[in-house]
């Protein structure tokens, strides 16, 4: 146990410290991992958004990556999959993904990131289990639903020529995916509550509180 603690440790300090050159592959290494998870994709026949392994990227990188890298490298991934590299889903990239269905969730995976690297950074506590599992759920039904079915409203009611209400957008954007995301938040945290030191490594808020 204490290999693994000082393992952890050094781990996070190293990626603390590193300079910003090499945080900058760090986050585009993340993004990279985010265009191949866009792959690992289902469809289902009632909705255009589909089910993906983009959350549990996002999510992870907040974690691996900390306050301002993990965001960092959604808005890589997002920036260049809209000037045209394929690793949006279906390996496709250019602006019709931001302004079309699922946009909104992109730009869901860019907050979760920063809200999840936050806590991971900032609070030593925030790395227990539970306190983690709350963090990935609220950065998942939150951080990312909200901006995803705004937009899958707006695309439904404007873009499309389809009306749809209130209720056809949650069972399109939200009601298929609650219990794969609930299980992809709950697998993070517990990766998270595994690889992340318990002890202080930069600077955190509560560091000399017990």
């Amino acid at each position: 146990m204490d290999r693994l603690r000082i393992a952890r440790y050094r781990a996070f300090q190293w990626r603390f410290e590193l300079s910003t050159v090499r945080k900058v592959v760090l986050a585009l290494g993340m993004a990279a991992v985010a265009g191949l998870m866009a792959q690992a994709r289902i469809y289902l026949p009632w909705t255009p958004v589909p089910i993906t392994g983009q959350t549990f990227a996002a999510l992870l990188a907040g974690v691996l990556l900390g306050q301002w890298w993990g965001g960092i490298s959604m808005v890589i991934y997002a920036g260049l999959g809209v000037a045209g590299l394929p690793w949006f889903n279906g390996w496709s990239g250019g602006i019709g993904h931001l302004m079309g269905p699922t946009g909104g969730y992109i730009i869901g995976f860019i907050l979760a990131a920063f809200f999840v690297g936050h806590f991971t950074d900032r609070y030593v506590k925030a790395r227990q289990f539970p306190r983690m599992l709350g963090l990935m759920l609220v950065a998942n039904l939150i951080l990312i639903y909200v901006p995803g079915l705004v937009q899958l409203y707006l695309w439904s009611n404007l873009a499309s020529n389809n009306s749809a209400g209130i209720y056809q957008v949650l069972t399109m954007g939200l009601f298929p995916f609650i219990a794969g995301d609930v299980i992809k938040a709950t697998a993070v945290a517990a990766t998270a509550w595994v690889i992340t030191p318990k002890q202080a490594y930069g600077k955190e808020i509560d560091r000399d509180k017990k």
